[in-house]
């Protein structure tokens, strides 16, 4: 145990971000520099090290939590560093962008404040790659089998960094001009700075992984060209088909998805572009979707320079308490203010979009909603609560449908699909095609970033037994999973 009197002395501190009025001039990290390393090993000593810990059970990646707390509670680094990694790819991904399900089920937040886990969790490896903690591990020997991986999202880069590490030859192909999937273009600069993405490739790339950009495996390369020269084929294409609006005006010039919007943000920052060609400036936007995508629309705009946004939600306006019906250890429905909403803007529940309403040159100019009541769980319309706000851009962040079938992968690997129309899989994350798996969102559904994580590395050990008979790959979930906080 890190102290056993720490949760009773020590009181909850998480890490500071920059004064709204700098950080919304710059797209770098809204957090302070620096700003856990005087506090984190307090921090960490309030873990009460439990008899049954139930952050294992919130966290699908199984961390070993109480372990690598009690290491930073007790300043050795290097330590706590193999014991994340022991369980985990991407600790700096997780840090900065899970929603920390870990910590609604910390045993000390029944009746305190949880345990500041995933501030922990980033400040070990920040400090584990300023140390050169984090080194490339190639395999001892190679196996002479040969695996591609569709898609460099988080569940393919872990599916992909297993199978290199177990000594398969790995090709990661991406069809877009850079490695990430919706880390590099989804998540924007100011909530994770890309150089910790690159900084992870290069030791990738050392380790043996190869990496195949610009290349759309259904369009570029067929199907049946891929089975033949790799032994086995990982998916994880995620689920990137955006959930549409269909109201009338949804043809306005104006109207985006989110994921139209970001990725062209992104690209600024990457020196692809010198202005956006969808931009907030100037604009009254809003943004349809309460969520995290919706949030990093809400951040983009401010930093684009909007005249104001407004942020909509179809469903009420969470609680800042535990429903009853949401009792510890599952991940509640709270109402949460994000970074992005710190720096302003207004945010409205309960509403539904009846229309758009454009000018005579076919742009959006207002958004036209009305009230909501849910009754047996479905919608209904309140009368008299009509009314209109201005908007000259319309982002859509309602989540995802799938994965992409417009470009062939499905119907030319010839993937059975589940009820839900993912990508149907077995117990080793097997599809119903001979040697082809299948990871993360384009399997499970749109989900976390822990989950794409674990889902890529089970895989992994799907893979490996598929192809030498064994693994001693770790396989922390099977598909059947749906931990409660999902």
């Amino acid at each position: 145990m890190a102290d056993p009197k720490g949760f009773l002395t020590t009181g909850r501190e998480v890490a500071g971000t920059r004064p709204v009025g700098e950080r919304v001039k710059d797209w770098n990290e809204v957090y302070v520099p620096g700003s856990l390393l005087p506090i984190i090993s307090k921090q960490a000593g309030r873990c009460m090290d439990c008899g049954i810990p139930f952050c294992h059970n919130g966290c699908p990646l199984g961390n070993l939590i109480p372990e690598w707390n009690d290491y930073a509670y007790r300043e050795d680094w290097t330590a706590a560093s193999e014991r994340l990694h022991a369980t985990n790819n991407f600790p700096e991904f997780t840090g900065r962008l899970c929603p920390a399900p870990c910590e609604s089920a910390c045993v000390l937040g029944i009746n305190q404040p949880a345990v500041t886990i995933k501030n922990v969790e980033v400040s070990i490896i920040d400090k584990a790659w300023d140390s050169g903690d984090v080194t490339p591990q190639p395999p001892e020997r190679l196996s002479g089998k040969t695996v591609a991986v569709i898609g460099s999202g988080p569940a393919g880069l872990a599916a992909a960094q297993q199978l290199t590490r177990a000594g398969h030859t790995v090709a990661v192909f991406e069809r877009a001009d850079r490695i990430g999937g919706l880390l590099r273009y989804g998540i924007p600069e100011f909530k994770m700075e890309k150089s910790h993405i690159n900084r992870r490739i290069e030791q990738m790339r050392a380790e043996g992984t190869k990496f195949r950009t610009e290349v759309e495996i259904g369009k570029d390369i067929d199907a049946a060209k891929l089975r033949r020269r790799y032994d086995a084929v990982v998916i994880a294409a995620g689920a990137t088909v955006s959930r549409d609006l269909p109201a009338p005006g949804r043809e306005l010039n104006g109207v985006h998805f989110a994921m139209e919007y970001l990725p062209l943000a992104n690209k600024v920052q990457e020196g692809d572009l010198t202005v956006s060609p969808i931009t907030a400036e100037g604009k009254h936007v809003v943004v349809i979707g309460g969520g995290d995508t919706g949030a990093d629309c809400v951040g983009t705009a401010h930093r684009q320079g909007a005249a104001s946004v407004t942020q909509l939600e179809i469903m009420p306006k969470p609680g800042e308490e535990r429903n009853a019906n949401q009792p510890w250890p599952t991940f509640p429905m709270l109402y949460k203010v994000t970074s992005a909403h710190e720096e302003g803007g207004e945010r409205v529940y309960s509403v539904s979009t009846t229309h758009f309403e454009g000018d005579e040159d076919g742009n959006v100019q207002a958004l036209h909603l009305v009230e909501v009541e849910f009754k047996d769980g479905k919608p209904a319309q309140k009368p008299g609560t009509e009314r209109r706000i201005p908007a000259q851009l319309v982002t859509l962040a309602m989540g995802f449908t799938g994965t992409d079938q417009a470009n062939g992968l499905v119907q030319q690997f010839g993937l059975e699909l589940d009820g839900r129309g993912n990508v149907a899989r077995d117990a080793d994350f097997a599809t119903n095609v001979d040697g082809v798996f299948v990871a993360g969102d384009a399997g499970r559904g749109q989900s976390l970033i822990v989950w794409a994580i674990a889902e890529g590395r089970s895989a992994a050990r799907g893979v490996d037994r598929f192809l030498t008979g064994a693994s001693a790959l770790p396989a922390p979930i099977r598909p059947t999973d749906r931990s409660l906080m999902v």
